[in-house]
């Protein structure tokens, strides 16, 4: 006799108004929620009025003009984000008894960190664990994104909320570096003739710290190109446009290739941070704490520069 089948409340939502719900929670807009769900807002206004008559309770309270959900709202919110990703758990295991499972990460990274030094490891990754499929994000501003929306973050600034995993990826120097090309144009270099050199500036990063333990006069050039990415302001000093300063890990390719070069020994801490966030219980967390080792695995591999 074949079993029955499970006996649902004859009132459940649809899964459209459960969808609506966590996404306008998790965004504190209908307006972004009905973005990310291709929907109107007031389709997502109408599931969240339908829940709400549904449960006979408030979902959201309007505060001027953002909506603040309330506890019972936050409570189901998270309830609904397990169950869907239980449900695309199993959804992503059925789909694959033909072979070995594919897990799909969506990562948030910092771009600096994605082109100067995640993207070229990425083939030792794929030759370690086949199964991970990452879907890359780039982020570019020091605050991070909404955590909820990726599987794994690596951010500047840690995720302080309850029920995320926070671990720093990186403890690295800065150094001062340069091309070989742009340091042939000077004939007998040292490190005193750096401010005749070009110097590239980092928004995030004054010259003055490195200047003044280099024992250098400390004033802040006044020209030069301003760069937000330093990955990119990397990729300029690779092409000779000037002098950098840069973070031991990102420059250590670089230096290793002899594309750039280390400027005598000065090294100053580093003020930023790489974070690694996660949401723990996340039904792919087995993979995200595997993405996780491989990450500090390749950072103790690249943890020093070669000599200048």
């Amino acid at each position: 006799m074949p079993p029955r089948p499970p006996r649902l409340h004859p009132h459940l939502p649809p899964l459209q108004a459960l969808r609506a719900l966590e996404a306008a929670t998790r965004h504190r807009s209908f307006t972004r929620a009905a973005e990310e769900l291709a929907l109107t807002h007031s389709a997502i206004s109408h599931h969240v009025r339908g829940l709400e008559d549904n449960l006979g309770t408030k979902l959201f309270q309007r505060t001027g003009l953002s909506m603040t959900p309330t506890s019972a709202g936050m409570r189901l919110a998270e309830q609904v984000r397990a169950a869907l990703d239980q449900l695309e758990s199993a959804l992503r295991e059925a789909s694959n008894t033909a072979g070995p499972p594919v897990v799909r990460l969506q990562v948030s990274v910092m771009a600096d960190l994605a082109n100067a030094w995640l993207i070229r490891r990425l083939p030792s990754l794929h030759a370690l664990a086949p199964e991970l499929d990452l879907h890359l994000r780039l982020h570019a501003d020091i605050s991070p994104p909404d955590p909820y929306s990726v599987d794994v973050g690596i951010w500047h600034q840690r995720v302080d909320l309850p029920g995320f995993a926070c671990h720093n990826l990186i403890e690295d120097d800065v150094i001062a570096v340069a091309s070989p090309s742009l340091l042939a144009q000077y004939p007998g270099f040292t490190v005193a003739d750096l401010p005749k050199l070009p110097m590239l500036r980092f928004a995030l990063r004054p010259w003055r710290d490195w200047l003044l333990l280099a024992g250098l006069p400390t004033d802040e050039p006044e020209r030069g190109p301003i760069f937000q990415d330093a990955g990119l302001m990397l990729q300029s000093a690779v092409a000779g446009l000037g002098v950098a300063t840069a973070r031991t890990q990102l420059a250590h390719d670089y230096l290793a290739s002899g594309q750039l070069v280390q400027i005598g020994t000065t090294r100053i801490p580093s003020s930023l941070h790489y974070w690694v966030t996660w949401r723990e219980g996340n039904p792919r967390e087995k993979a995200i704490q595997r993405f996780h080792a491989w990450l500090r695995e390749q950072v103790a591999e690249s943890v020093s520069p070669p000599s200048p």
